[in-house]
């Protein structure tokens, strides 16, 4: 990773791409660290590019990146993070990544409390991103009309639902290839 200014910490979120800006000093920890997660997701993808003939890594990166919008960058978080774990059922993917509902009830009154918050929060965080992106590139697709159909009543609401309901269907597209519907793929390149 490229240190832009020794003082900056941060990120920059563009069209294609995320650059991290990162306050490192050469031979220190934090660099060595950020070296290592980079040469471990360059392995990922690169065995991901590899043909179908060859040994190839996890379908699923591979799967993930024919995806429309979806980077190679999200794609190995998302792979490293949540896909590579064996799940019974759409509830466990959910509370794995902190975005199951919490009811409440006492006697006769039922609340929904929000999302749960009690997961990984890295994966959480990227799939709020990967939530607002995929509202951009695939805006045909049945999730994105959902999305915009309950955005009036709060956007920030509707996209952590969204969030949940992206994470549920590309989960069911990587393990049993359940093709989202109205999803676009990238073109053959």
């Amino acid at each position: 990773m490229e240190v832009l200014h020794e003082r900056v910490a941060g990120l920059d979120v563009h069209k294609d791409n995320v650059v991290g800006c990162v306050r490192a000093v050469s031979g220190d920890k934090t660099t060595r660290e950020i070296k290592a997660v980079e040469a471990e997701r360059d392995a990922l993808l690169a065995t991901a590019r590899k043909p179908a003939s060859e040994e190839a890594a996890p379908d699923a990166v591979a799967m993930l990146l024919a995806l429309k919008g979806m980077g190679a960058n999200f794609a190995a978080v998302l792979w490293s993070e949540a896909f590579y774990r064996q799940f019974a059922n759409r509830r466990q993917v959910a509370a794995y990544v902190g975005l199951a509902a919490t009811p409440w009830q006492s006697g006769g009154v039922r609340h929904e409390q929000g999302v749960s918050k009690a997961g990984n929060p890295r994966l959480r965080t990227t799939m709020i991103q990967v939530a607002w992106l995929w509202t951009r590139h695939q805006p045909q697709s049945a999730l994105t009309r959902w999305f915009k159909e309950r955005s009036q009543q709060g956007r920030k609401r509707a996209i952590v639902a969204l969030a949940r309901k992206l994470l549920v269907a590309l989960w069911k597209y990587v393990t049993q290839g359940v093709v989202i519907e109205g999803a676009v793929m990238k073109p053959a390149a």
